[in-house]
């Protein structure tokens, strides 16, 4: 992993450290339980996609080509200043499957020992609380959560199955309805974590909750690293799926880095985008 990168916007272009850079933000700084900082972020290539899907057994993957460490770091750091990380059921499912990695806890390995040390000197609990959105409420909870003392919390919609409901809460984890519908709403999620006291709220999601946070005017921010390849394929994700945004998708952007030597050398920019209101 390289340590360095090119600062191109804002001002003159200039190197720096690359470990850190995300943790100079002090996210955790920038809401309120009144007005919660939500943030995302997304890997994808120039073409536009961050996961492509098997058409025969309609399985997603992240491309090995959109992988870098350098990006790996800087997720660390947003995650390492949330309050709350919220995921999503198909995450759970896939983490049960084997297909994709836990990444719910801040600072367990000893490489990363530092984010964990991080959190205690910014006055953060050792661990993020861990909020799954999910409209059927089909999923496997894991068992790091509750090594590692997270609180778990699970939001669904007014109209999820009542059972399913009921099951959740016998077993001892609270939902909170956060839409009138079956599915999740930004503006509704926001307003009931923020009166649980979070203010960092970290989305480790995909399209639809960053759809339904942008038309709901909650999104911070959004970080975006995007790998200098093309990937192709006619089955794929992009950040977003549904109808178009209008003006709910402006945005402004706020800094923009360079990387030349991940992933494989091709490089790659990272940049990061507040929503600029009509």
């Amino acid at each position: 992993m390289t340590e360095r990168m090119l600062r191109l916007f804002p001002g003159a272009p200039e190197e720096i450290a690359l470990p850190g850079a995300y943790l100079a933000h002090r996210l955790h700084e920038r809401g309120s339980a009144d007005a919660p900082f939500v943030y995302a972020s997304f890997v994808g290539s120039l073409d536009g996609r961050i996961a492509l899907r098997d058409p025969v057994t309609g399985e997603s993957r992240l491309p090995a080509g959109l992988v870098s460490g350098n990006d790996f770091r800087l997720f660390l750091e947003l995650q390492a200043q949330a309050d709350c990380l919220v995921t999503h059921g198909g995450y759970l499912r896939d983490l049960a499957a084997g297909r994709l990695d836990d990444v719910l806890q801040v600072g367990v390995q000893e490489a990363t020992g530092e984010l964990a040390q991080w959190r205690a000197d910014n006055g953060l609990p050792p661990q993020p609380a861990v909020v799954v959105a999910s409209a059927s409420l089909e999923f496997p909870m894991p068992d790091s959560p509750a090594r590692h003392g997270q609180r778990v919390i699970i939001a669904t919609g007014a109209g999820a199955p009542p059972d399913r409901v009921a099951n959740w809460r016998a077993a001892g984890y609270d939902v909170l309805t956060a839409g009138v519908g079956t599915s999740v709403e930004g503006g509704a999620l926001v307003r009931e974590l923020g009166s649980m006291g979070f203010r960092s709220l970290y989305l480790l999601t995909g399209p639809r909750m960053l759809d339904t946070m942008l038309r709901d005017g909650r999104l911070s921010r959004l970080y975006l690293t995007t790998a200098h390849r093309l990937l192709g394929g006619e089955s794929f994700h992009s950040m977003l799926s549904g109808p178009e945004l209008g003006d709910a998708g402006r945005l402004r952007l706020c800094a923009l880095h360079y990387d030349a030597s991940a992933p494989d050398g091709t490089g790659q920019f990272f940049a990061h985008f507040e929503p600029r209101p009509a």
